[in-house]
């Protein structure tokens, strides 16, 4: 592949708890992960709907941190009932644990269970973004918190950490919010993460409520496939180039001698659906991935249809040029083709001589 064709070239992310997950628990997780990991997709997702006796995404991906090398793990996690403070110390374990290659989906649920479940307000509408971009600057400031030299081990002085190190987050909800308020004080209960900042993604229908400029990624959806690539153009143009635009697409293959439209349609997810041969797939992924930086695969089933896209969609694709090799033992942000960001408060001390 020639440096042009590596520029234009965009990176395949595969949902691993779709409608063909089979609840079977972390044997089937290590299987899909594995068999994805080794197909050359460079991103696996969770999904965090409830299931019984599943765990949540975080701990999926978690799980799946130390037997992966390359693929990036990105769980979506709500912001609406979760705590901000514990999210942004479990995403960054996850960081940790995963090497370099953890990610987060902010989303915002609207969900009456929800919110009965933890003893909360239902929250809807324009309130969902305020949420989701107040949940993101708390996890952004506290894994700033730590600066990267905060834990020195001095054994001559038995101290771990360098405290002047440690800094507050004091976040405070602002006065126009429309749910509960709060305040975060800090600082993080661990360091600061491996890529410094995980990258963020966001569905494109909370955009207003959280700015372009707090996420690193936007999840864009169109009625049909055929409107993808018009819809990752508009988002584009609302974002600017510095954020990853995905793509998202439910995939039903012609597989094992069954045509996709046998194999049943499943529930209306709201996103564009292909259902066909794996040939006319690569037909529209190839023209779609020099529209965005990615797509988000949604397979029916992972027991059929994963096998068929590492066998005929993503060798095409790459033989195309339309897709990126792996990143060999890098992170997320490299994916993404994000540097590793200062921190905030190291550069305020520095400015004051601290």
């Amino acid at each position: 592949m020639s440096p042009n064709e590596s520029a234009r070239a965009g990176f395949l992310a595969i949902e691993l708890d779709g409608a063909g997950w089979d609840g079977a628990g972390f044997g089937s997780l290590t299987e899909a992960v594995l068999a994805a990991e080794s197909a050359g997709f460079h991103v696996a997702t969770f999904t965090d709907e409830p299931a019984p006796g599943r765990a949540n995404a975080l701990q999926r991906a978690a799980y799946a941190g130390p037997i992966t090398r390359t693929i990036a793990l990105v769980p979506e996690v709500d912001t609406v009932y979760t705590e901000p403070f514990h999210v942004s110390t479990q995403l960054a374990s996850l960081d940790y644990v995963a090497g370099g290659r953890a990610g987060w989906i902010a989303t915002a649920g609207e969900s009456p269970e929800a919110a009965a479940a933890v003893g909360r307000d239902f929250v809807s509408g324009a309130a969902l973004g305020q949420e989701a971009a107040a949940s993101i600057e708390v996890s952004r400031r506290l894994w700033d918190s730590w600066e990267d030299d905060a834990v020195i081990r001095d054994v001559a002085t038995g101290r771990y950490i360098d405290v002047d190190k440690l800094h507050y987050a004091d976040f405070e909800t602002p006065a126009d919010f429309a749910g509960a308020a709060y305040s975060v004080k800090g600082p993080s209960i661990i360091p600061r993460p491996l890529q410094g900042q995980l990258p963020v993604l966001v569905p494109a229908s909370l955009l207003g409520g959280v700015s372009a400029d707090a996420v690193d990624g936007v999840l864009v959806n169109a009625p049909t496939p055929e409107l993808l690539a018009a819809e990752v153009r508009d988002v584009r143009t609302r974002v600017g180039a510095s954020v990853a635009v995905v793509a998202e697409l439910d995939v039903v293959l012609d597989a094992r001698g069954q045509a996709a439209g046998d194999r049943g349609a499943g529930a209306d997810s709201g996103r564009a659906r292909y259902a066909g041969p794996a040939a006319a797939l690569v037909d529209l992924l190839a023209p779609l991935l020099a529209e965005a930086d990615g797509v988000r695969l949604h397979p029916a089933s992972l027991a059929v249809d994963l096998g068929e896209l590492a066998r005929l969609v993503l060798p095409e694709l790459r033989r195309r040029g339309a897709l990126r090799s792996p990143v060999q033992d890098g992170t997320f942000r490299d994916l993404l083709g994000l540097g590793r960001p200062a921190n905030r408060y190291a550069s305020a001390a520095a400015g004051t001589g601290k």
